[in-house]
């Protein structure tokens, strides 16, 4: 009888290697990845302002630009000062936000995920394909600058997952400073008062900053599908509320919400920015295609 061969020690060592990495990789990080790969295939290079060598346009000279920007010569032909811009082919910072205020642990049935893991996901899977596509990544108010590389992604993945990474539990980023010509993209239920989003999104949309709001919500927070006497409990340390007839209050929460959308879109339209809806019910991918078509336009 011929005995069978076994594999080579080595070859079964490097598949045991693999086997406890890919056990070791967050689960966020593997479900981002998947989603991922359902949305892009590659990335097309996108013309920026920078250091490079071919000359792009001119515009009028802003406080704040060096001095040796102004191109003199342009500047002398008119009466405004002009400053030369190059085109510059190299990674941009893109700079991700999620909201983890209590309101985020909301679903309304547990086949659904929640608003949180829903934002998790949706902001993992877009480092992934910045990522892939050349650009540097980095968590709004984490403190870390942004970077790129699969070791970006692990630290994106294990920022997320651990609640004391990011202990601060606010409906809103804190603004800072960001660089020209970065990025921003908010992940959140967005339910705060437009007063407070609105100081937010003009806090960071200075100097040449887009920026994305992209609002999660669970299917019944656009719909109100309760009917009769129903307890709302809240998340953030509010009382709850008795509500004996909610058909009674639905054509005025639905309205509610109308308002606040519209206000999201109109502050997001004035800034320059993007604002889209997105519903934990449905599929992640149609999300991410959306929000990575606003993010691959051509910065102007």
């Amino acid at each position: 009888m011929a005995a069978r061969s076994s594999p080579p020690v080595t070859a079964l060592r490097a598949q045991q290697r693999a086997e406890t990495l890919a056990a070791r990789l967050p689960p966020l990080l593997v479900a981002a990845e998947r989603v991922a790969s359902t949305v892009a295939q590659g990335v097309h290079g996108r013309r920026r302002v920078g250091l490079g060598e071919t000359f792009w346009q001119f515009r009028r000279y802003q406080p704040g630009d060096a001095p040796q920007m102004i191109d003199w010569r342009q500047s002398a032909k008119t009466q405004p000062v002009f400053v030369r811009e190059n085109e510059w082919e190299a990674a941009q910072s893109v700079w991700l936000w999620r909201d983890r205020s209590g309101s985020m642990e909301y679903r309304s049935t547990p086949e659904l995920p929640t608003k949180r893991e829903r934002a998790d996901l949706l902001l993992l899977a877009t480092a992934v394909l910045l990522i892939r596509g050349g650009e540097r990544v980095a968590l709004l108010n984490s403190g870390v600058r942004p970077d790129h590389g699969k070791h970006t992604l692990n630290r994106l993945a294990n920022l997320l997952s651990d609640p004391a990474a990011t202990p601060r539990a606010d409906g809103l980023p804190r603004v800072e400073p960001l660089p020209r010509h970065a990025q921003v993209v908010l992940f959140g239920d967005l339910l705060s008062p437009l007063s407070e989003i609105h100081a937010t999104v003009s806090g960071l949309s200075g100097r040449g900053l887009r920026g994305h709001l992209l609002q999660v919500l669970d299917p019944a927070e656009e719909t109100l599908p309760f009917d009769g006497r129903v307890e709302f409990a809240g998340f953030e340390g509010e009382d709850e509320v008795l509500v004996p007839r909610v058909e009674a209050v639905r054509a005025a929460y639905l309205e509610r919400l109308r308002a606040q959308q519209e206000g999201l879109a109109a502050l997001a339209r004035a800034a320059g920015w993007t604002f889209a809806v997105h519903r934990t019910d449905r599929p992640p991918q149609t999300a991410l295609l959306a929000l990575w078509g606003a993010l691959a336009q051509e910065t102007v």
